[in-house]
């Protein structure tokens, strides 16, 4: 049996919804794209390895290898997208459109498609000149809390020599990326009536000193960490939402203001805890137990990988790009812990993701194609 062409993949990739959301309402299972994708991984030689993940059970992760033994090139990507308001898109999500010279649909760019560039890839070159493994990782939850890229860096045989993340870099290889963490700081105060301040404990009015506090440690880390690597150079807070009582004569009882941090490499997540947990400590001391910092999601490390490794030179050579490091952040710093060089490399434009009308430049798709190819064949075959 014969593997669809290029766009008919494309297209059944899109076709099979996987959102991925903290919201119950709105996550679901990616199981149909991962048969899709191990279907054709099957009809194009590959033993199939379907997981289901112990920490979110009804999500998977695929592991596809053909040939033996260990190392290798691994090409990895999340088969879940992000939520859509589908009064902000003109197409269609969940159906590939052509148009204007695009291809529009939900994962066009992040990430499905790349899935399409390398079955592509791989169905024409020559099986009888594969000299090492090739190995398809597909994974579960990349958008919400990366657990399926956090369980298969735990894989007991799992020795991929390299690995290709596909995320859209618009083909420039990415060595270096900022970590993620997001934050809930929760005021719990005493309400009352507005006439009578004493009688209560405004959490609005202690906010306003965290508030004060956080904008301090965002100086200090500014000034303290910097990598000239990055278009920002150093590790960014953001105050991002902040929510708090319930009527205008009653004392706020409760405030809660939910933050962004994105560290550099070199500053390591249990240190950053630290410092926040430290920017809040005297608040808590004068109001004791009134302040709470809590993780709204798994923390995601920064990526360091190596700038002149050897598959950072083979990636720039072929693409004709210098490597690059992204204030973004990927599944890298969990599959680096496999043991094997990694860098992000994939078609598309990362300003297209989590937008509506994502779409895909059709003439970005020969070019990229053929990057594609010639790194897996020059990784794997003779």
């Amino acid at each position: 049996m014969q593997n669809p062409d290029f766009l008919s993949m494309y297209q059944q990739l899109i076709a099979s919804p996987s959102i991925s959301a903290l919201d119950e309402s709105l996550n679901m299972s990616n199981l149909s794209t991962i048969n899709l994708l191990a279907s054709w991984c099957e009809n194009l030689g590959f033993n199939i390895e379907i997981t289901e993940l112990t920490s979110a059970p009804g999500k998977y992760n695929l592991l596809a290898k053909r040939g033996e033994g260990d190392g290798g090139l691994m090409l990895a990507g999340h088969t879940d997208t992000v939520p859509f308001d589908d009064s902000r898109w003109s197409q269609d999500p969940f159906n590939l459109t052509i148009k204007d010279n695009k291809l529009y649909g939900l994962g066009t760019i992040d990430m499905k498609g790349f899935f399409s560039f390398v079955l592509e890839a791989i169905s024409q070159l020559d099986t009888a000149k594969q000299t090492a493994p090739i190995l398809i990782l597909a994974t579960a939850d990349e958008e919400t809390t990366m657990a399926g890229a956090q369980e298969i860096a735990k894989h007991p045989t799992l020795k991929p020599e390299r690995c290709i993340i596909g995320e859209p870099t618009d083909m420039t290889p990415v060595f270096m990326h900022k970590g993620h963490m997001t934050s809930a700081i929760r005021i719990i105060g005493r309400s009352g009536h507005s006439s009578d301040p004493e009688r209560g404990l405004n959490a609005i009015e202690i906010m306003h000193t965290v508030i004060a506090k956080l904008l301090q440690l965002k100086e200090k880390i500014k000034n303290k960490y910097s990598i000239e690597d990055f278009a920002i150079p150093y590790p960014t807070l953001n105050l991002g939402h902040i929510h708090g009582g319930d009527n205008a004569n009653r004392i706020c009882g409760c405030c809660e203001l939910h933050i962004d941090i994105r560290p550099l490499p070199g500053l390591s997540i249990q240190e950053l805890q630290l410092l926040l947990l430290n920017s809040i400590k005297s608040i808590n001391d004068e109001y004791p137990n009134s302040v709470s910092v809590i993780d709204m999601h798994e923390p995601i490390p920064a990526f360091n990988g190596v700038k002149d490794s050897a598959l950072v030179s083979l990636a720039e050579k072929i693409s004709g790009e210098k490597a690059v490091a992204v204030n973004y952040c990927t599944e890298a710093p969990f599959i680096q812990q496999l043991g094997c060089e990694t860098i992000v490399l994939g078609p598309g434009s990362i300003k297209q993701a989590h937008q509506p009308d994502e779409y895909l430049a059709m003439e970005k798709i020969t070019p990229s194609q053929q990057i594609i190819t010639q790194l897996i064949k020059s990784c794997c075959f003779e």
